[in-house]
This record gives structure tokens, sequence and C-alpha cells, in this order.
């Protein structure tokens, strides 16, 4: 019920809405469908975002990927939570670390998603900031991709999000946006300095598209 409930929802729905609303201009994301799992690495700027990676997914594949996601905004009530894991299938955690409870612990529960068999949608900067201003990565990403070095990760930098829909503001208004994916890759260390630096790089790359 939820894989047709995600299928419609973004595939049927959200997807023409953002592209003939919206504006946003999507690439061909077919090779996808080829990757037995993965990590998307995305910069961020709006709640659209999210909503952006999941409409441009293949089909296919929508119900096996979860976008990583702030407990205490998508989980604030039982309901909002609810909703949020139905709908748009997020995997919720909260922002600090909790190594001495590893069920609370944000690393700890992207990894156990990934070792149950999904794929993540990861935005490194932690929040959204002014639109078209990339902030600091934080080192969550480089530190899952650090203890599971053989899930690719995927670039995809987003262009004009944060005009469509600014933080703190609820109201969609059209703007020429687009999101671009880069080549599924490996790490080539694992050093989580080293890890942010090549995600660092990938998105100054795909800036220029």
């Amino acid at each position: 019920m939820q894989k047709i409930c995600l299928q419609f929802t973004f595939g049927f729905l959200l997807r023409p809405f953002l592209r003939w609303f919206v504006g946003v201009r999507f690439c061909d994301t077919d090779f996808l469908s080829a990757e037995k799992q993965f990590i998307i690495v995305a910069n961020h700027n709006s709640h659209l975002d999210t909503m952006t990676i999941m409409a441009s997914l293949p089909r296919n594949i929508i119900h096996k990927v979860k976008p990583v996601a702030a407990a205490d905004h998508f989980g604030k009530t039982k309901r909002k939570e609810k909703l949020s894991n139905f709908f748009i299938n997020t995997l919720l955690i909260q922002r600090r670390r909790d190594k001495e409870n590893p069920e609370n612990d944000p690393i700890h529960k992207m990894i156990k998603a990934l070792d149950d068999g999904f794929s993540l949608i990861i935005f490194p900067e932690g929040t959204r900031g002014e639109p078209e201003v990339q902030q600091p990565l934080k080192p969550g990403v480089a530190l899952v991709l650090s203890q599971r070095p053989h899930i690719k990760y995927i670039p995809a930098y987003m262009k004009g999000m944060g005009k469509a829909m600014p933080k703190d503001d609820g109201l969609i208004v059209p703007h020429n946006a687009s999101l671009v994916f880069g080549d599924p890759t490996t790490v080539a260390t694992t050093d989580v300095d080293g890890i942010l630096q090549q995600i660092a790089a990938d998105f100054d790359r795909l800036k220029n598209f």
C-alpha cells in the first residue's frame, strides 16, 4: 500500500507540479534503477529539496529510498511522525549523537537502515540555509560512509529551490530551478575529513551544470 502511495504521490502528482508550476528541470535518473543501494548526498535550501529528489526517483525503487529528516520537526507529534513516515518514507533522527543509546543515535539509525537494505537521502549541511548559499558540511554522512565504504554515494545539486520556497516561508512560488546528479561513486578514504572534502568537490563540480 505504501509503495503505491509513494509512486502515485511523487510520480503522478508532485513531479508534474514541480515541473510545470514551480519550474524544476529534472535530469534523467533511470541509471538509479541499476544501483542496488546508494546514498544520495544533496545540498539543502528548501523543504522542496526532499520532495524534488523523491519526485525524480524511478517509480520502481522509490519505496526503497528513505530521506533522512529531523525528528524534532517532521516527528514533532505522533500524527506528524506517522504521516511523514508513510507519505514521504522518512527516516527520522535526532540532531545530536547519543552513543550511549544506539537506538536513538542518528549515525546508528542510518547505518541500520542501510543494513536493512534501504537507500538514503542525506543533506550534509544539516539544515536549510540562505537561498543559493552553501553551508559547511557536517560530518554525519561521512561517519556513515566511513563505516559502510562499499556503499556508493551519489552527489546531487539543486539550484533555485531556496527562491521557490525559502526557509521560514510556506508559500511556493514559480522559479526556475534544477536538479542534477553526479555519478555513483565510492569514497576514496575512510577518513571523515577526507570524505567531506570529496563530497564538497563533487558539489563544486555540479554547480556548473
